[in-house]
């Protein structure tokens, strides 16, 4: 079974996507991918910086992330565009390593997508599992993760789809809003009524 899990910045998704792994299951993540799709030497790369500008790169040659995220954040037609270079590049990634682990037969493969609703790419998975959390934790938990003013947090959250709208979504949810134990029971219990195996 191919299964999509997802969750607002902030939510918490990592946690799961963690405890999956220390369960045995094959997680793909599309965080991964973006970062070697953009490695020096990357079509991907390229094509981002004839777009972007020389600015964004660093000396060393590499992406220059905060950069690249201040020029895209408050800018909707930017960020498009560079979604419209780095996301295909991303889901062929994710497609040839889910292949390879069908191969090596692994039972249940894990899609860690962060915009997996966003994106329209639900057609990619068969299942979908949310992490979330409410909207205040949300922003308290981003604030003090990545220390951002409240306004900064904000944009970041807001550049996403609401979390309520994904829970509508969903076809499961994990609460996490609670502690690490209660988020664990919940991965198991689901893991159980789904029956599913690595």
């Amino acid at each position: 079974m191919i299964i999509g899990l997802t969750g607002g910045i902030a939510s918490g998704k990592s946690t799961v996507s963690n405890l999956l792994k220390e369960k045995g299951f094959t997680v793909i993540d599309a965080d991964i991918a973006a970062r070697v799709v953009v490695e020096p030497g990357q079509p991907v790369l390229e094509k981002i910086i004839e777009v972007f500008g020389p600015g964004i790169r660093t000396s060393d040659g590499a992406l220059d992330r905060p950069a690249l995220g201040k020029m895209v954040f408050h800018d909707e037609e930017k960020r498009k565009q560079l979604n419209e270079i780095i996301h295909p590049a991303v889901r062929k990634w994710m497609i040839d390593q889910k292949e390879k682990a069908i191969i090596a037969g692994k039972k249940t493969i894990i899609l860690d997508i962060p915009l997996l609703f966003e994106s329209d790419l639900t057609w990619m998975v068969e299942k979908t599992l949310l992490v979330y959390v409410d909207p205040e934790t949300q922003l308290k938990r981003l604030m003090e993760r990545n220390n951002y003013l409240e306004e900064e947090a904000k944009a970041r959250i807001q550049s996403q789809m609401p979390i309520d709208e994904k829970r509508a979504r969903a076809d499961d949810i994990i609460n996490n809003n609670g502690t690490i134990d209660e988020t664990e029971n919940q991965v198991n219990k689901w893991i159980t009524q789904l029956r599913i195996q690595p």
